[in-house]
C-alpha cells in the first residue's frame, strides 16, 4: 500500500497498463500534464480509467524518434502514476494531469495490441537508519548545492530551497532534484533505477556540481557575446553600406544568382501594385527592417508586417460575368423562386455591364428563417457573376478585433477576419458572406457591430482601416451579403446600410417541387443509393412534408428524405437488386409515427377560443386563444406572455367595456366576472402587438356565447376606439395558416399593400378580408352574430338605424 500527496492510501495492482513517454523521465510525487496522441497510448489511459481505478505506468522510451516503439525499446523500470484529470482536444489528442506514485519493474508484456499491458513489481528504496550521520551530511550537501545552483540557473524557481530543506527523505530529495534540472533521459533513467539511497545522493551531487560549473562558465562568456555582438551588429550594418556603394562598380556580386532577401521585398511590393501612399509606407518598413539583427522579435514582426501587405490583393480583381442570361439559369439551377433576390442581382449585373464595372458593390441582408436558402444563396450569387466566394461566420462574435484586427504591438496580433478573407481568396472583389450578422454580441473588448458600420457603408469602406494593417484598404469592390433571422436584434444604424431582402418561408408547393429537383437527387447521392433502384412518388412525397416537417424552411425535410434512402441503402447492401417504391403507407415503418397534422388544432366552433397567427424567427405560426369567466372581478393572463401583449389584452377590454352595448354585452357581467385568458404551450415566450383583434373577438365570444369560426384566423393590432393597425410577417403568417388548412383570414386595411408580395399560390386558396375597424372582426368571425345582434337590440328596444 502507498499513500499520494492527499494521503489517502492506493492499492497497486500486478497488471496495470502502460503509456511509454517520449523525452521525459516521471518520479514518485511528480505532477506534471501530459498530451497523449498515439491510439494505442490513448487506448491505455482509457482503459486506466475503466478498469484500473486511474493507475497506469508511465515508462520512458530508449529512442525518441520511434513513433510505435516494441517492448525492448522501453525502460523496464518506470513510475505507477494516477491520472488526476484528463481532457479531450479538439484536434484528437487528450491532455491528462498525472502525479506519481511509485517506481516499479516491468516483469513482464502481457499484451502489445491495441495498447501495451504488463505485469510489474514496485520498487522500494534501500532502507536507511534513523539519524544516519552519513545520509545527514550527504542530504545537507545536496541541498547546498542545489541552493547555489538555483542562485546561478535563474530559470528555477527560488521555493526550491525551502522545499528541499523541509525534505529529510533522502529518495524523495533526489526526486525533486532530478525532477526539476535539464538532463538527458539516460542520466535521469540511471538515477529513477538507482535504489541506494547513499548512491543517489553522490550521483545527484556529482550532476548539480558539474551543471554549477557549466553555469558559471555560461555566465562568464555571457558579457562577452554581447560586446561582441554589437561589434559584429555594426560591422553587418557598414559592410552592407560598402556593398551598395560597390555594386554598381562590381555588377552581381552573388555567383548563385540568389536575390537579396530584402530586394525580393522590394520586387514583391512592387508585383504587388500597391496605390502610391501604401507603396512609400511599405518601403520606409523595409528600410527599418534592414536597420535591424534579424534574429530580433521586432524584425520578427516587422517581416510578417510586410508579407501581409504584399499578400493582399490591392488591385487583384476577378472578371465579373455579364451575361444576363447566364447569370439567371445559374441563379435557377441553383434555387427555386426567390425571385426578388435574383432580379436584384441580375439589376447589379447589368448596371455593372453599363457602367463598364465601376460601381460600388451593393450590400444586401437576407433575413427569413432557418433553412431557407440564404447562405446557399451567397455561393449561387458569388457562381453567377464569376466573383469568388468567402464565408465569414459573426454568430457569437464579441470582440471588435475579429472585425478590425489587432494592434501590432500585442503578441500574436492578426488582422481582422475582413483583411483575413480577402488574402485567402486573393481578389479585391468577392461576394464575402456575413452569416448570422444579428447574433453578434458585445463585451468589454468592444462592440463588433459597430466596427461593421464602416465595413458595410458604402461611402466610407473605400478606406476601410484595419488595426493590423494601419493602412487604407478599398473595400467598396467587395459584394457584401449578410444573413439574419431577426431583423429586430441588428442595431438600428447597422440596418440602415444594408439592403433588406426578405426570404419567408416555402409553400408546400414549393417544397415538393424543390425535393423534386434538388433534395432527393442530392440525397441520393449522399447515401450512395443508385437512382433506378428507388423511388418515391409525389403522394409519399406529400405525406412526408405533412406529417413530418412543420418548418418554413427545408432542413428537416432534408433530413427526412435521407433517412428513407438509408433506409432503402440497408435492402441495397444486403444485396437487394429490385426497385423500391416507397409508399405512403411504408413511410411511417421508415419514419416513425407521424409528427405533425394539416388539421385545424380547433375541431369545433367553440365559444371563447379564436385563432391568430404569430411571427416568429422560424417563420409564421398559429396559435390559439382560449378564455373562460367565473365569479370575481379583474382578468388573468397566463402562457407566458410578454408586457406587449398583456397591454394588448387590457387594450382590448377596455375598447370591448366602452362600447359594452354595441357588442351586445351587459356593463354588469364585468363587475361579477373574473375573465381568465389563455395561450397554450406556455413554456414559449409570446410577445407582440399584433393578437389584440385576437384576444378582443375572445372575449366579445365569451360573453356573448357565440362561438368563433374555426375556419378564419386574425392577426391585427387594436387600439383603445377599435382601430385595426397594420402588422408584419403576413406572408409567413399566411403560410402557417395554409399548412393547417385554414381558408380565411382577416387582416388590418393598411396590409393591403403586403398582398403584392403574396405569390398567387396563396391568393388562390386563401380569402384575405382587410377590416379598419374591429366591428368588422365581429361580423366576420362569430357564428349566428347578427341573431344575437337582433335579439339583444329587440330585447333592449334599440332599432336599427335607417339607411337612405
Amino acid at each position: 500500500m502507498v499513500t499520494n500527496y492527499n494521503g489517502e492510501e492506493i492499492q497497486i495492482k500486478e497488471n496495470l497498463p502502460l503509456l511509454p513517454i517520449r523525452d521525459l523521465v516521471v518520479y514518485p510525487f511528480m505532477i506534471l500534464p501530459l498530451f497523449v496522441g498515439r491510439a494505442s497510448s490513448i487506448k491505455a489511459v482509457e482503459e486506466s480509467f475503466e478498469k484500473f481505478d486511474k493507475l497506469i505506468l508511465l515508462a520512458s522510451q530508449k529512442d525518441v524518434t520511434t513513433e510505435n516503439p516494441p517492448p525492448h525499446e522501453i525502460y523496464d523500470v518506470g513510475t505507477v502514476a494516477m491520472i488526476m484529470r484528463m481532457r479531450k482536444l479538439p484536434d484528437g489528442r487528450i491532455k491528462i494531469l498525472v502525479q506519481g506514485i511509485k517506481k516499479a519493474r516491468i516483469q513482464s508484456f502481457d499484451t502489445t495490441e491495441p495498447f501495451f499491458k504488463v505485469k510489474i513489481s514496485t520498487i522500494d528504496d534501500g532502507k536507511i537508519e534513523e539519524n544516519d550521520p552519513l545520509i545527514k551530511l550527504k542530504t545537507s550537501h545536496v541541498q547546498d548545492l542545489l541552493e547555489k545552483y538555483v542562485t546561478v540557473c535563474k530559470n528555477l524557481s527560488p521555493d526550491l530551497i525551502p522545499i528541499s530543506k523541509d525534505i529529510s527523505d533522502p529518495g524523495r530529495l533526489v526526486d525533486l532534484v532530478a525532477s526539476n534540472l535539464s538532463l538527458r533521459v539516460a542520466e535521469k533513467q540511471m538515477l529513477l533505477e538507482a535504489t541506494d539511497p547513499i548512491d543517489r545522493l553522490n550521483k545527484i551531487s556529482n550532476i548539480l556540481a558539474r551543471e554549477i560549473e557549466v553555469q558559471n562558465m555560461q555566465s562568464n562568456s555571457r558579457g562577452n557575446f554581447f560586446d561582441d555582438y554589437n561589434r559584429s551588429n555594426k560591422d553587418i550594418n557598414n559592410f552592407r553600406d560598402q556593398m551598395r556603394n560597390f555594386k554598381p562598380d562590381f555588377g552581381d556580386l552573388n555567383p548563385e544568382g540568389v536575390e537579396d532577401e530584402f530586394e525580393e521585398l522590394r520586387n514583391n511590393l512592387y508585383h504587388a501594385k500597391l496605390p502610391a501612399e501604401r507603396e512609400k509606407e511599405a518601403l520606409k518598413n523595409i528600410q527599418r527592417l534592414e536597420k535591424m539583427h534579424p534574429e530580433s522579435s521586432e524584425a520578427t514582426i516587422l517581416r510578417n508586417y510586410l508579407d501581409w501587405l504584399i499578400e493582399l490583393p490591392w488591385s487583384v480583381s476577378s472578371v465579373d460575368h455579364y451575361d444576363l442570361d447566364h447569370a439567371k439559369k445559374i441563379l435557377d439551377e441553383d434555387h427555386f423562386e426567390l425571385e426578388k433576390v435574383k432580379e436584384r442581382i441580375l439589376e447589379f449585373l447589368a448596371v455593372q455591364k453599363l457602367k463598364g464595372g465601376t460601381i460600388k458593390g451593393p450590400i444586401l441582408c437576407f433575413s427569413g428563417p432557418p433553412g431557407v436558402g440564404k447562405t446557399s444563396l451567397g455561393k449561387s450569387i458569388a457562381r453567377a457573376t464569376g466573383r469568388k466566394f468567402a464565408r465569414i461566420s459573426l454568430g457569437g462574435i464579441k470582440d471588435e478585433a475579429e472585425i478590425r484586427g489587432h494592434r501590432r504591438t500585442y503578441v500574436g496580433a492578426m488582422p481582422g477576419r475582413i483583411i483575413q478573407a480577402l488574402k485567402q481568396i486573393k481578389t479585391n472583389n468577392p461576394v464575402i458572406l456575413l452569416d448570422e450578422v444579428d447574433k453578434l454580441g458585445g463585451d468589454f473588448r468592444g462592440d463588433p457591430s459597430s466596427a461593421l458600420l464602416e465595413v458595410l457603408d458604402s461611402e466610407q469602406n473605400d478606406s476601410f482601416r484595419d488595426n493590423f494593417i494601419n493602412l487604407p484598404f478599398d473595400l467598396s469592390k467587395v459584394m457584401f451579403i449578410a444573413t439574419a433571422n431577426v431583423l429586430e436584434n441588428i442595431p438600428v444604424p447597422l440596418r440602415d446600410r444594408m439592403e433588406i431582402i426578405s426570404l419567408p418561408g416555402y409553400t408546400e408547393e414549393e417544397k415538393l417541387k424543390i425535393s423534386e429537383k434538388f433534395l432527393i437527387p442530392k440525397q441520393l447521392e449522399e447515401n450512395g443509393v443508385p437512382s433506378e433502384l428507388v423511388e418515391i412518388p409525389l403522394e409519399s412525397l406529400k405525406v412526408v412534408v405533412r406529417n413530418f416537417t412543420f418548418e418554413a424552411g427545408l432542413r428537416n425535410l432534408e433530413r427526412k428524405l435521407g433517412a428513407l434512402f438509408r433506409k432503402v441503402a440497408i435492402k441495397i447492401a444486403k444485396g437487394k437488386t429490385t426497385k423500391t417504391v416507397i409508399t405512403p403507407e411504408m413511410i411511417p415503418d421508415f419514419l416513425g409515427p407521424r409528427l405533425f397534422t394539416t388539421d385545424n388544432k380547433n375541431e369545433k366552433n367553440e365559444v371563447g377560443v379564436c385563432t391568430g397567427l404569430a411571427w416568429t424567427s422560424a417563420g409564421g405560426q398559429i396559435f390559439s386563444v382560449e378564455s373562460t369567466k367565473m365569479r370575481g372581478k379583474g382578468i388573468t393572463l397566463t402562457g407566458q406572455l410578454g408586457d406587449v401583449m398583456k397591454e394588448s389584452a387590457q387594450t382590448a377590454i377596455g375598447h370591448i367595456r366602452s362600447n359594452a352595448e354595441a357588442f351586445c354585452i351587459d356593463e354588469k357581467d364585468f363587475e361579477h366576472s373574473e375573465i381568465h385568458i389563455h395561450l397554450p404551450a406556455g413554456a414559449i415566450p409570446k410577445d407582440g402587438p399584433s393578437a389584440g383583434i385576437t384576444l378582443a373577438t375572445t372575449i366579445v365570444s365569451l360573453f356573448t356565447g357565440c362561438p368563433v369560426n374555426r375556419h378564419i384566423a386574425m392577426t391585427g393590432e387594436i387600439t383603445l376606439t377599435g382601430k385595426v393597425l397594420p402588422i408584419g410577417g403576413l406572408k409567413e403568417k399566411a403560410l402557417a395558416a395554409m399548412r393547417v388548412g385554414i381558408n380565411t383570414i382577416i387582416i388590418p386595411w393598411e396590409n393591403q399593400k403586403d398582398l403584392v408580395d403574396i405569390p398567387k399560390e396563396y391568393l388562390d386558396k386563401i380569402k384575405f378580408i382587410p377590416v379598419k375597424h374591429f366591428s368588422e372582426v365581429i361580423g366576420l368571425a362569430l357564428i349566428n352574430w347578427e341573431q344575437k345582434k337582433n335579439s339583444w337590440n329587440k330585447k333592449n328596444q334599440i332599432q336599427e338605424p335607417l339607411v337612405a
